[in-house]
């Protein structure tokens, strides 16, 4: 039985909670004359760490491959290449049993709640279902389920509600409780309040964040909204066609982005702060780019406004421009315009 104690602080050790290394995530598409293979490059060369209890957000285009990467971390895909290390577990090259555990310990909460409720089934069989496929009673599954009611502010009688009796807000609260009912270290968070009002996204990411701190969760957060990243995330990553173009402290990437995606895409977010109503932003041409024919060199080059003429045929490397904030860009690298490799 689960008790009341096994909700509590997630147990910490040393290193990261989670840590990526040169993941590599391909497609094939087979057409053409003779069957011609072509590879989707949807992650390409992935590394980052995410500290116990912290929360990186992973912002991008769509079509980046944020929500590959994090399926891929989730094991929903195989990745092709690299290592996806939690608490310590290569889960890459993990035994059933090690997977088995994973499973309990890493949840995930999408972006439409709706649809991934059964709508023939009551609240309360939607959140006892992950306890039950682990092996846990049904009578301890319901008293668990009454307690993470409690903890995500919503009274006990909505369980024997269906979906379609509540509201937005409701039913992302009750996708919240179905990922902690198996006390988990991790949560991925897939666009958690994009379909929400604004009111009821606060409520939404205060909650979430209380639930860090009483639970030690470690989040990852993948959302387009820049001012949820700001409020939220403790460390952002910044993906564009499949790599990391720029990652480091929330307030080093947002407040002084470097890499000139980045400061297109804070360019293009809504300006909350009227006393900034005057500031010129850093617009991006062009639409984005596809993983099926990416350019040569730099992958941002075709939409660039300050790119040399290695951009074009050569990959950036990643240069650290300050403590834990790196950027995939020629312009720190040191090196002139005509400089080769």
């Amino acid at each position: 039985m689960m008790g009341a104690e096994d909700m509590g602080v997630c147990e910490t050790g040393t290193g990261p909670m989670i840590e990526v290394s040169g993941l590599k995530k391909y497609f094939s598409l087979y057409g053409g004359f003779w069957g011609a293979v072509r590879k989707v490059r949807a992650v390409d060369g992935v590394s980052l760490a995410i500290d116990r209890g912290g929360t990186v957000g992973l912002v991008g285009e769509s079509g980046s491959g944020k929500t590959t990467l994090a399926r891929t971390i989730l094991k929903l895909t195989k990745p092709t290449e690299g290592a996806i290390r939690i608490d310590g577990v290569d889960i890459t090259k993990a035994t059933a049993a090690q997977e088995t555990k994973m499973r309990s310990e890493v949840a995930v909460v999408f972006q439409d709640p709706a649809s991934n409720l059964n709508p023939r089934q009551t609240v309360e069989s939607s959140i006892i279902r992950p306890m039950i496929i682990h092996g846990v009673k049904k009578s301890d599954a319901r008293a668990k389920a009454r307690e993470v009611m409690s903890m995500i502010k919503m009274d006990e009688h909505y369980l024997r509600s269906y979906p379609h009796q509540l509201s937005g807000g409701q039913l992302q609260r009750i996708a919240i409780a179905r990922a902690l009912v198996l006390a988990p270290k991790v949560i991925i968070l897939d666009e958690p309040t994009s379909a929400l009002d604004i009111s009821v996204q606060a409520q939404v990411l205060n909650m979430l964040l209380d639930l860090q701190e009483s639970m030690g969760l470690t989040y990852m957060i993948i959302t387009h909204d820049l001012n949820v990243i700001r409020y939220f995330s403790d460390t952002v990553a910044v993906m564009y066609l499949g790599k990391l173009v720029e990652y480091g402290l929330t307030e080093d990437v947002v407040g002084n982005p470097r890499h000139p995606y980045t400061r297109g895409l804070m360019g293009a977010s809504p300006i909350l702060d009227p006393t900034h109503r005057g500031r010129v932003k850093d617009l991006m041409p062009g639409e984005p780019g596809s993983l099926i024919n990416l350019p040569k060199g730099c992958r941002f080059f075709p939409r660039c406004d300050k790119a040399s003429a290695r951009c074009e045929s050569l990959e950036p490397h990643d240069v650290a421009v300050g403590p834990s904030h790196t950027v995939g860009c020629f312009l720190y690298d040191g090196k002139k315009a005509g400089d080769k490799g």
